[in-house]
């Protein structure tokens, strides 16, 4: 008997468990938001808000305001300097470094013990157990596992206080059993420097039986990359012939697909999507044949939704049993590690209710709706995959944004690609895309008719590693980094294609 027979066993337990999402989701999430509420009632936030006497959902919406990093900064940064009480009980010792807002360069998103525990391993646990589920032949545990993570620094030199990745968090904090059966070391694991830690891990890890890999696929890519330059092969199950699966997350998989199709070509490697995010773990692909992720319920986290209307902007708020399928909605969080009812910036669309399934839309603030077209990653990533498949392109990475209007007072979208393997006709490459994007967003395609509002848009071919070297450039090489894909601002764009030039 293998050892992930035997090892298997400690998850059927959670595996049973796991049905009660199929109908019970309102008790599960009453049940959290009844935790939550309760633990933290002596808070400084939870005396404000009247926690102790809040009587469920209904009491806990009148009094509490929906927040977003901006109102609660102040009170996480006096948390950072060692407060206790604050937005969770007793002191948070650590911090996930996240992209930052419009006012700062980085949010820091507190993540407290029972948030470490229950939210962010808890859904680590589930997603081997759900992957155990559907692979009975499985040896995972036969193997390591290679875990992609960031880098984290002191906070405020205050004592066993961290701020970084939230995967380096987890790195730090995980069960020391865990290093184990994982690759590469910690020291290796916790480099700052991505280009040095790329080579490192590929090295230390090529000769390992490596049977999962889990991270970002964008930064998982250029380590498997750099590891089979080292190695002159060709494909990855040379190196690890007993590969079977890659739990993925942080950025939308389209894009990748093809690349990780042709590095691995075993017909028995797996993928499966997770939603894991600095501020908690959300979802999780539970079934390999449907794209949609099982909403987690019974983690330390509470979910509302937000309708958004044409405008992308806020409309009436519902809990998880208000919600209905096919509608957009961005996602109101809160957390046992002190975030309350905070606009987690992500939108998402529920595919079924029974049970909460759901896939990724795009982010709140991931958009174009510069005339009226409500462009959304959503859109984008099919658009994408379409133009790609009828040409046999790769695209690596991508960013878009409005051209306002030119010098001929012609308005457009613009678009930067990164292509991993080019299209032989960029100029039939861009129709396809913008044909694509017409045939899934009615308001592109109205604001597209005639070319009246909107002209074609225009497709800029990016040099190799431009987007690296941007990232490079504001320090955002590595870890939980990502390159924002559409914006209603030509900020990020300028700055590329300046970039682009030299």
């Amino acid at each position: 008997m293998s050892f992930t027979q035997i090892i298997r066993k400690v998850f059927e337990p959670r595996q049973k468990a796991l049905e009660k999402h199929q109908s019970g989701g309102e008790a599960l999430q009453r049940a959290v938001l009844e935790h939550l509420i309760h633990t933290a009632k002596d808070t400084e936030y939870g005396r404000e808000h009247g926690f102790a006497t809040t009587k469920g959902y209904e009491d806990f919406v009148k009094y509490n305001p929906v927040n977003t990093y901006e109102e609660l900064k102040g009170q996480i940064d006096r948390m950072r300097h060692g407060e206790r009480n604050i937005l969770w009980p007793g002191r948070v010792k650590w911090y996930a470094k996240s992209s930052g807002t419009t006012n700062d360069k980085s949010k820091f998103i507190p993540v407290s013990d029972e948030g470490l525990q229950k939210i962010h391993y808890a859904g680590g646990f589930d997603s081997v157990a759900l992957y155990l589920r559907n692979n009975p032949n499985s040896r995972l545990f036969d193997g390591r596992a290679l875990i992609l993570g960031g880098s984290h620094a002191p906070n405020y030199n205050l004592p066993g206080s961290l701020v970084g990745d939230l995967s380096a968090i987890l790195i730090e904090n995980i069960n020391p059993l865990a290093n184990l059966i994982r690759v590469p070391k910690k020291e290796t694991a916790l480099i700052s420097d991505f280009e040095i830690k790329r080579e490192r891990i590929a090295r230390e890890a090529m000769n390992k039986n490596v049977t999962n890999i889990s991270g970002v696929p964008s930064w998982m890519l250029s380590v498997l990359n750099c590891m089979m330059e080292i190695t002159g092969k060709t494909h990855l199950e040379e190196v690890w012939p007993n590969l079977e699966v890659f739990f993925h997350g942080g950025v939308a998989f389209t894009p990748y697909r093809k690349q990780y199709e042709q590095l691995i070509t075993s017909p028995n490697m797996h993928y499966m999507e997770t939603y894991n995010a600095s501020e908690g773990f959300f979802g999780l692909q539970d079934d390999p044949a449907d794209k949609a992720m099982l909403l987690m319920l019974d983690y330390g986290v509470f979910y509302e939704f937000q309708e958004l209307n044409g405008e992308g902007t806020e409309n009436k708020i519902v809990p998880l049993w208000g919600v209905e399928k096919d509608k957009n909605y961005a996602m109101l969080i809160s957390t046992s590690c002190g975030l309350w009812r905070y606009m987690i910036g992500d939108t998402i669309r529920f595919t079924s209710t029974n049970p909460y399934k759901f896939v990724i839309s795009g982010r709140t603030k991931s958009f174009i709706n510069a005339f009226g077209e409500e462009l959304i990653v959503d859109n984008a990533e099919q658009g994408l995959a379409y133009a790609c498949e009828q040409t046999g392109a790769e695209v690596l990475e991508y960013t878009a944004a409005p051209v306002f209007m030119d010098a001929n007072a012609k308005c457009r979208h613009q678009w930067v690609i990164e292509f991993s393997k080019s299209p032989n006709d960029l100029a039939q490459f861009a129709r396809l895309l913008d044909q694509r994007l017409q045939q899934v967003n009615s308001d592109y395609e109205a604001k597209r008719y005639k070319d009246i509002t909107l002209q074609p848009l225009e497709l800029i071919e990016a040099r190799k590693g431009l987007f690296n070297d941007w990232l490079k450039q504001r320090g955002k090489l590595g870890g939980q980094h990502k390159v924002p894909r559409l914006s209603n601002t030509r900020e990020h764009i300028d700055q590329l294609l300046k970039l682009n030039e030299k």
